[in-house]
């Protein structure tokens, strides 16, 4: 699928496993240019339909910040650097993630359960860095 470059259809992570969403997240970001940010202030839609698990939520982010195959971190510690430039997106900025139900359901409310990238947890990550999150 990345042969030719980025892929060019919305979601084509969401038929990988974990860890094939894994692998995508790495790949996204050898094949991530550093480039120019989009304004500061921009909105972000966030599509949350297939939002399953941390790795799914991080591909939806690149897909949310730089289209089909974007980058925009693969975990918290790597969304935190690209929140410093480069990446996409200028802060502040807005996510408005769509279909947030999913990944409440999916990644549930503790980290005892599901491991340290909760729902919640991703929201006060997101908002903690000044992020505006619409949940829809």
């Amino acid at each position: 699928m990345w042969e030719d470059g980025r892929p060019s259809e919305h979601n084509a992570w969401a038929a990988c496993s974990a860890e094939g969403r894994a692998y995508w997240l790495t790949t996204a970001l050898h094949q991530h240019g550093r480039g120019p940010d989009r304004s500061p202030g921009t909105a972000y839609h966030l599509d949350g339909r297939f939002v399953t698990d941390a790795p799914g939520f991080f591909c939806a982010l690149g897909e949310a910040v730089n289209g089909p195959g974007g980058y925009f971190g693969w975990g918290l510690d790597a969304t935190a650097d690209a929140l410093c430039g480069g990446f996409g997106a200028a802060w502040p900025f807005t996510l408005v993630w769509h279909d947030s139900d999913i990944a409440r359901t999916c990644l549930g409310p503790t980290p005892l359960l599901r491991g340290p990238e909760t729902f919640e947890g991703l929201v006060q990550f997101l908002t903690g860095k000044g992020i505006e999150v619409r949940l829809d």
